[in-house]
């Protein structure tokens, strides 16, 4: 993983945030949703996330609303009860599948982030790496390493290239930085004037 800033003619209009529709078992981690949420209002970019109004993501989007920010949401049809749909959005696209959550997720950013999450968050960053991998996006991706949270990822990737099976170059692509104003800053992404 690399500290290296976004391509300078990378202009990042909207970022796609994946996270827990839990809160974690720490404050810490509602803490950095909120100030990812706001940081990202604050630069003037659309946030697009998986549309629930519950755990980290509701925490996320009701900062970027409380700030002032667009909040794009994409969830299933058959979820909306169950992640309890976001109805305060500047728009919520209700899908029919979660396939068509993540491709409408993806088509709508410019660059993806991932907070602390489970099993849905790990799997929406690693298609988005793929793609990446495979040469369908150059959009930048990041990890938003909360109190050392994706630390033993850092190191998981680390040995895949060490043995091999991941380049260099792949595994640098997913930037890392503990805070949402530094991540922000090495995507490119800076608070407006």
């Amino acid at each position: 993983m690399t500290e290296n800033k976004a391509p300078a003619d990378l202009a990042i209009r909207s970022l796609c945030v994946y996270c827990g529709s839990r809160d974690g078992a720490r404050p810490v981690y509602r803490e950095a949703a909120a100030a990812l949420g706001a940081a990202i209002a604050r630069a003037g970019v659309r946030l697009v996330y998986g549309g629930a109004r519950v755990g980290l993501m509701g925490v996320v989007a009701d900062a970027a609303l409380a700030a002032g920010g667009d909040v794009y949401g994409v969830i299933p049809r058959s979820m909306t009860d169950r992640e309890l749909a976001h109805t305060g959005l500047t728009e919520l696209n209700v899908v029919e599948t979660m396939h068509q959550r993540k491709l409408a997720m993806i088509e709508a950013a410019d660059g993806f982030i991932a907070m602390p999450g489970g099993f849905g968050t790990l799997e929406e960053l690693f298609e988005v790496l793929t793609w990446h991998q495979l040469g369908w996006h150059d959009k930048p991706c990041g990890l938003l390493d909360v109190d050392g949270f994706y630390g033993p990822l850092a190191n998981c990737i680390a040995h895949m290239q060490d043995e091999g099976f991941l380049s260099a170059v792949h595994a640098q692509r997913l930037q890392r930085a503990p805070d949402a104003d530094a991540l922000l800053a090495m995507m490119g992404v800076t608070a407006r004037a």
